[in-house]
């Protein structure tokens, strides 16, 4: 009789298989009073009515067994079926799911099964089924978090963003408490493209337009108590002098900087070690490399968890580079 090698197995619905030599299947059929269980062969329940069967006891050791068959092996079958078992088994008992690399599992799988082995390509698919099955659902708003999923922290204090009411609106929503910071650099691009299509002829061909422009570019680093005379200085020579597309250049300015948006947000005198949101944007660019796709809730906390917040002093350092290259330029 030839020896008979059991692997346990399982059927897509959960419920116990065994696999005999890698040939044949047999389903769970019933369990006996002395704790025996009895599995039929696959086939019984076909056109075959194969009436093999196996008998083992609570240790998987053989009771009795009858294994003759009316059909051919099912060799691909019974290894097709095997493979996506022991995968989903090592799937199962990964506490990361979504860090396994279904390649690396099929590659260590494959290797004890042997040559008879399926392809990886015919088993992708349900490798990464059964991935996402071991993910909790997606989170698809605030309130459906987990509390013991909530990351706690202190709240910020400061906001540097770009030059955006939109945005900043949105952060005082959230943080009420928080400090503006508005980029320099977007200040500057706004200030150019709206004088470049009210004023731009005058101020290149006019020696105190141009200054007076460039004033008014530099406003983030005067004294805010000073900011108001200076405008009403520059004021009132162009009215002087009827430097018509200026004036209305300076009333877009006070409308913008002076009355949609406070010059608190986007003063930095006394206080101009970070006057631009470039380190932000750096750093962002380095979160955007952790998340080439886009992960779902808990795959994001994990990684925020264990890849951002291993290296606290990352945003630090992209703030000092930052300035070193400055300072180097200069």
């Amino acid at each position: 009789m030839e020896e008979l090698k059991i692997d346990i197995n399982e059927t897509k619905r959960g419920k116990e298989q065994i696999i005999i030599n890698k040939k044949f299947k047999y389903n769970y059929s019933y369990s006996k009073k002395n704790k025996s269980k009895e599995y039929r062969c696959t086939e019984y329940k076909t056109l075959n009515k194969c009436i093999s069967y196996i008998i083992l006891n609570d240790e998987k050791e053989i009771l009795k067994y009858d294994g003759i068959h009316n059909h051919f092996k099912q060799e691909f079958n019974a290894v097709l079926s095997l493979t996506k078992y022991k995968i989903k088994k090592e799937i199962k008992n990964s506490s990361i799911p979504f860090k396994i690399k279904p390649k690396r599992v099929f590659n260590q799988i494959s290797q004890d099964i042997g040559f008879i082995c399926p392809e990886f390509k015919s088993i992708k698919s349900q490798i990464i089924k059964d991935i996402n099955k071991q993910l909790p659902p997606n989170i698809s708003s605030f309130e459906k978090i987990p509390e013991k999923h909530y990351l706690q922290w202190d709240a910020p204090k400061n906001l540097h963003c770009d030059f955006e009411r939109a945005i900043s609106n949105a952060e005082i929503i959230v943080f009420p408490d928080i400090n503006i910071r508005y980029c320099i650099w977007h200040y500057k691009q706004s200030l150019r493209h709206h004088k470049n299509k009210i004023c731009h002829n005058e101020v290149n061909h006019n020696r105190d337009l141009y200054v007076y422009y460039n004033d008014i570019l530099n406003l983030p680093f005067i004294n805010p108590n000073y900011i108001l005379d200076i405008l009403h200085k520059i004021k009132k020579s162009c009215i002087k002098n009827s430097y018509i597309q200026f004036l209305i250049f300076l009333e877009y300015f006070r409308k913008t900087y002076l009355i949609l948006y406070d010059i608190e947000n986007w003063n930095y005198y006394n206080n101009i070690e970070h006057i631009t949101n470039n380190a932000f944007e750096s750093f962002n660019n380095y979160l955007s490399g952790l998340f080439s796709k886009k992960p779902t809730y808990f795959k994001l906390t994990y990684t925020l968890n264990n890849d951002v917040f291993l290296y606290p002093d990352t945003y630090e350092k992209e703030c000092l580079a930052y300035g070193t290259n400055k300072r180097e330029k200069h």
